[in-house]
């Protein structure tokens, strides 16, 4: 998909469309990212069935995973289970994990971003194990599912599903109830709640937010928005109106994506009925 080197696309990956730093990054009072801890351990997330902080992922060898191996970082993103050594071993990830979304990650893909995760500082940061309530459920996610191949990217809206799938994006904006999410009857129409008691870490000023559809629809969704409006919400979380949009939506991060990502991004979501 690209002549950079592993490292540069796993860069490019991880601080941008993926946004990981988005839940795996410290913040402070103002609710933006501290540079220098990126990645050490972020948001904290609590529901009926786990309470989690996401957790470090720098280099560092006692609180990070600067001790897994390439196959257990693999492992972890793909299929969301820990190595079989260390705290909490062979253990899966809580359900807040995107790995369903992480499953359609192309094998070059995802050897890019260990590589990149190799390079990235060690920050030494010991954050809480998570504890569960209940069995961890990840609801499959078609796209993920049905996988990919490089012969789909010929096609600007089948390369920005790619985009969309790793970028975990239906994963706010599908219909949720029951602490599920409806990627079947529900795909890009919103409604999933975010609030305080949800998601700690995010500054003292967020009070919340409720992620929008955005589906083509002309009246509820996305379909009366230029294709700038729609890029310009996504880079700079300024929706058509004016008005700001909430985290936890990562335009900090998608500010950084290709004009060419973006235009795909834009042709998938014309898609969404």
């Amino acid at each position: 998909m690209s002549a950079e080197t592993p490292v540069a696309r796993g860069s490019y990956l991880v601080n941008t469309i993926m946004a990981c730093g988005n839940c795996h990054s410290p913040r402070d009072n103002a609710g933006a990212v501290i540079a220098d801890r990126a990645l050490s351990g972020g948001l904290t997330i609590t529901t009926p069935s786990f309470t989690a902080t996401a957790p470090n992922i720098t280099s560092d060898r006692d609180t990070g995973i600067g001790d897994w191996t390439d196959a257990e970082i693999k492992r972890a993103l793909s299929e969301g289970v820990r190595p079989d050594h260390g705290p909490l071993p062979g253990v899966p990830l809580a359900a807040v994990m995107p790995v369903g979304f992480y499953k359609a990650l192309l094998p070059a893909d995802l050897d890019a971003i260990v590589a990149y995760l190799r390079t990235v500082k060690p920050v030494r940061n010991l954050v809480p194990q998570p504890t569960y309530a209940a069995a961890v459920h990840r609801e499959p996610y078609p796209e993920a599912e049905a996988g990919f191949a490089d012969a789909d990217f010929t096609r600007p809206a089948r390369r920005g599903a790619y985009l969309v799938t790793i970028g975990h994006c239906m994963e706010c904006h599908s219909t949720w109830s029951d602490g599920r999410s409806d990627y079947r009857n529900g795909l890009g129409r919103g409604g999933r709640p975010f609030g305080p008691a949800l998601v700690q870490g995010l500054g003292a000023n967020w009070h919340g937010a409720i992620a929008p559809n955005i589906t083509s629809d002309s009246t509820s969704g996305l379909g009366g928005w230029s294709d700038a409006e729609i890029a310009n919400a996504i880079r700079h979380g300024i929706a058509r109106d004016g008005h700001h949009l909430a985290l936890p939506m990562a335009f900090a991060f998608y500010a950084g994506l290709r004009d060419q990502d973006v235009a795909d991004i834009i042709a998938y979501l014309r898609t969404l009925r």
